[in-house]
């Protein structure tokens, strides 16, 4: 008897929620050595090149970044065949929060100067946490049917931002700022991530279950040779999956946009606007509060009016959050003659965030759900894998691209190269067909049972 993907049953709560606590967990690698703290520690006092606006340390920033997801470009569709194959995704998720912990940890001894090292070791722990992101989100359509992926990817994305709330409380109020004054302190960012993903993430571990059927291995044939051979299978019937391929193609665009932002926004508020400390802590509380408000409320709507419209919908609020960004000082200078008041640019950078949050935690879950809902379950780890192939080939693309820009115009002026991506990616997205992209879907299930 044939099963179903619309009878697929949903998981147990318990699943689910040990699920989202990887989410939880990772958000604190994310936020304290992507966002917030470190990259601003390597490019003002791990370079340190001030003379030169930081230039230098901003492109080495870039080039760690893309060098770790080209890495992921290269291993994760073959990785996620193996998987689909050999049914070890809770294996294989394992090894790259392993991978993670201790790369992260390692960070402690990048000091002042030790510019080579603390690129390896971003480079490391950011390609480990990275193709971990594609192997938690291929458990995602054993979690439910496809009408709940919305919510279920939703309520796991709004529990990483929570959770970046939780990582983040102990830097502020013990660690203190990313400067070289107190850097004896706040060195121990890197033990102390790596410390909240290995006891956050343990729920994952034990709740979650491997979902699919290991299959024994042909005569003479390696799970990577294997992986090699599904993988080339799919490239060759990847018509049957067009509207899939078309998305990924729009997450391309999308992605570079966040990436930039991601990578970008603390180091665009410390040098750019010259915020106080003070507006950069509340920037990070308001972005993880909207970002957590924006995936939780999207996955619902999603989930009633579609996710292709939903996902939309959030790439619309990107173009507008980025062009605020980018326009902040002539905004601010508006707003006060205008309403004859006296808000200060930095003020004004931080309602910007809203926006932002908003777009942040509900663009990326919209997209993790799309892909769920276009993914047979036979091949979720694969397809996955091409999620993750486009979200880095994004990431070396935007990150490089804005690092480049900023050598030449500044960060301020190429700050448009992001609002231009969003842009992009709303109009190839409106060629996606969300049906026939699940009929797709639904047939594949059930030719391959």
């Amino acid at each position: 008897m044939k099963k179903f993907r619309k009878d697929t049953p949903r998981a147990s709560k318990r699943e689910i929620f040990g699920w989202g606590m990887f989410d939880f967990a990772n958000q604190a690698y994310t936020l304290l050595i992507i966002t917030v703290i470190f990259p601003v520690l390597f490019t003002t006092v791990v370079v340190g090149d001030v003379e030169q606006d930081y230039r230098l340390g901003n492109l080495l920033w870039s080039v760690a970044l893309s060098v770790s997801y080209f890495l992921v470009v290269l291993s994760g569709p073959v990785f996620g065949a193996i998987m689909d194959y050999s049914a070890l995704k809770k294996k294989f998720l394992f090894y790259s929060y392993i991978l993670t912990i201790i790369s992260t940890a390692f960070l402690y001894f990048v000091e002042p100067g030790l510019v080579v090292l603390g690129v390896i070791l971003i480079i490391i722990s950011n390609f480990a946490y990275a193709i971990g992101e594609n192997f938690i989100a291929s458990f995602l359509p054993s979690l439910g049917p496809p009408k709940d992926l919305g919510k279920i990817s939703g309520f796991g994305w709004s529990l990483g931002y929570i959770g970046g709330l939780f990582s983040a409380g102990f830097v502020i109020l013990y660690l203190g700022e990313p400067t070289l004054e107190n850097y004896d302190t706040i060195r121990w960012v890197g033990p102390y991530a790596a410390l909240f993903f290995m006891i956050a993430a343990i729920p994952t571990f034990i709740w979650v279950k491997e979902p699919g059927i290991k299959k024994p291995l042909p005569a003479d044939e390696t799970f990577f040779s294997m992986g090699f051979k599904r993988l080339g299978d799919t490239l060759k019937m990847v018509r049957e999956f067009r509207d899939l391929l078309i998305f990924l193609i729009s997450v391309f665009f999308a992605m570079a946009g966040i990436y930039i932002v991601i990578s970008f926004a603390f180091i665009y508020g410390d040098q750019i606007v010259q915020w106080d400390e003070t507006v950069r802590v509340l920037m990070f509380v308001v972005v993880q509060i909207t970002a957590a408000i924006g995936a939780f409320s999207f996955g619902f709507l999603q989930d009633k009016i579609g996710a292709k419209r939903t996902y939309n919908i959030t790439l619309g609020l990107w173009f507008v959050g980025v062009l605020g960004i980018w326009g902040v000082t002539d905004i601010t200078v508006w707003l006060n003659n205008v309403f004859n008041t006296d808000f200060e640019v930095q003020y004004v950078f931080l309602y910007i965030g809203v926006i932002a949050g908003l777009s942040l935690g509900s663009s990326q879950s919209a997209s993790r759900a799309l892909v769920g809902i276009f993914t047979p379950e036979q091949k979720s780890a694969e397809f996955f894998g091409f999620w993750g192939l486009s979200n880095k080939v994004a990431g070396v693309f935007g990150i490089i691209g804005l690092g480049l820009l900023q050598t030449q115009f500044g960060l301020h002026q190429s700050v448009l190269f992001c609002a231009f991506l969003f842009l992009i990616a709303i109009i190839i997205c409106l060629f996606v067909n969300e049906k026939e992209g699940e009929r797709a879907a639904d047939h594949f299930h059930e030719q391959n049972q």
